[in-house]
């Protein structure tokens, strides 16, 4: 018979026992069992697919009728919503902004016994609230939208296939399709359907008093003036109140002359850098993807350059979306409240015949729409890739010289979202159709409207 030998060494004896304790846990049938966490699968998959469809945005909104600023700012929010929610459920970290958003009370959920590939969700769930979004009354050119959408889908669907079960994108897709297919039921009721059939509402009645807006050199009517008392994303943009604009007067040494007089005199000695800064900026719809295009295209920019994940990517093209659409909210609110003159009719009328460098929008002035949008998504976008991202806006690169002026557009690089929001809002004054006080509380409202979309919990 074998004697048996003591085992003696305790450090040994510690490692089984811990092996032991942790082999009892995780045992299936110990009543405390202690599940795993759960795995991020999203930002495993290449950002690519949620940089693919902003993109093909992007021209959307370039070539479709009556997608003005505030109406492409909606669709923007909209599309970035859709992006996040189609894939939040694979990133259990992050939170749902159902139950968060104004009325917006819950939306389609996973099954959490069941694999999704989000991938093939965020691509079904984009292609549909697209789809939605960009139809108008000619139908030649819904129909081409439609196939540019499905030629994307397809090309996307048929990468993310390969080696996925038929069940798992069946599911994937119907899962994707549902939630964009909620969101755009919601959309519905928010004031802005189809604003692209009202951009010029001819039961507006322009209001007479002395310093208001009057139609400028292009003799447009105001455009959309019912879109501030749309729904707010955030409830709390909704409540944001700017402070008044300096009074009315017509005493040349009044703040009101000389703020009005300074666009004018900067406007006579424009260097070239200046009107190259007023033409990059200008975002013209039918020309451009506008002006909240191209803070959705910064967005772009920042995730090419970040090189992150899907998830990361989708929360920031919804951060952006949901800021640039509440700021145009509550900027035309502000604009039709007001309706302060721009400088092209006061200067006319107190210092000389004249005309801006940059032809003035068809709406009041105060307070900028460059500067308040453009705030608020570098606030969103600072939240998201820090305070002193670096990048090089190539937006409008390879873009012929601007037909008017034969300013060309050269792309430029910034040392964070705010520098870059800051020329965005001086632009308009080089431009000539934005006093200072226009660009300034502008940044400094939009900067509220993109905290309060950082105080949404996206995360648990």
């Amino acid at each position: 018979m074998r004697k048996l030998i003591p085992f003696r060494n305790p450090k040994l004896i510690f490692s089984a026992l811990c092996a032991l304790v942790l082999l009892n846990a995780c045992n299936p049938s110990d009543s405390s069992d202690v599940q795993p966490i759960a795995e991020n699968v999203v930002d495993k998959i290449p950002s690519t697919i949620a940089s693919q469809w902003a993109e093909l945005q992007l021209v959307l909104t370039k070539r479709t009728a009556g997608y003005t600023p505030p109406v492409a700012s909606r669709a923007y929010g909209y599309a970035g919503l859709t992006m996040y929610e189609s894939v939040v459920a694979g990133m259990p970290e992050k939170k749902s902004l159902a139950g968060q958003l104004t009325k917006l009370a819950s939306l389609p959920t996973v099954d959490n016994t069941k694999k999704y590939n989000y991938g093939l969700s965020l691509n079904a769930g984009q292609a549909r609230i697209l789809r939605e979004l960009y139809t108008e009354s000619s139908r030649a050119q819904a129909a081409i939208n439609k196939k540019s959408i499905d030629s994307l889908e397809t090309l996307i669907a048929s990468t993310l296939r390969t080696g996925v079960s038929q069940d798992i994108i069946d599911r994937s897709i119907a899962y994707g399709d549902t939630v964009a297919g909620a969101i755009f039921a919601w959309s519905k009721t928010d004031g802005g359907h189809e604003g692209y059939k009202r951009n010029f509402p001819t039961t507006y009645v322009i209001p007479v008093f002395p310093g208001a807006w009057q139609k400028t050199e292009n003799g447009q009517s105001p455009m959309q003036p019912y879109w501030g008392s749309n729904r707010t994303f955030v409830a709390a943009n909704a409540i944001i109140t700017p402070v008044d604009p300096i009074p009315f007067s017509t005493s040349t040494t009044s703040a009101y002359f000389n703020e009005y007089k300074a666009v004018y005199d900067k406007n006579l000695t424009l260097t070239a850098t200046e009107k190259e800064i007023a033409v990059w900026w200008a975002d013209n719809p039918g020309d451009t993807p506008t002006p909240p295009g191209h803070s959705y295209s910064i967005a772009n920019i920042a995730i090419k350059k970040a090189g992150v994940g899907l998830g990361k990517a989708a929360e920031a093209f919804a951060r952006t979306g949901i800021a640039v659409a509440d700021a145009f909210i509550l900027c035309w609110k502000c604009k039709y409240i007001y309706m302060n003159e721009r400088p092209y009719t006061m200067v006319n009328r107190m210092i000389a015949k004249w005309t801006p460098f940059w032809p003035a929008p068809p709406f009041p002035g105060y307070m900028s729409g460059h500067a308040t949008q453009s705030s608020a998504s570098a606030e969103v976008l600072t939240a998201v890739f820090g305070e002193n991202f670096a990048f090089t806006d190539n937006t409008h690169q390879g873009k012929a010289n601007e037909a008017t002026t034969n300013t060309p557009y050269k792309i430029r690089s910034f040392s964070s979202f705010r520098a870059a929001a800051e020329e965005s809002a001086m632009s308009r004054f080089y431009g000539g159709i934005h006093t200072k006080q226009d660009n300034e509380i502008g940044l400094q409202e939009g900067k509220k409207v993109g905290v309060n979309v950082n105080a949404l919990k996206f995360n648990k």
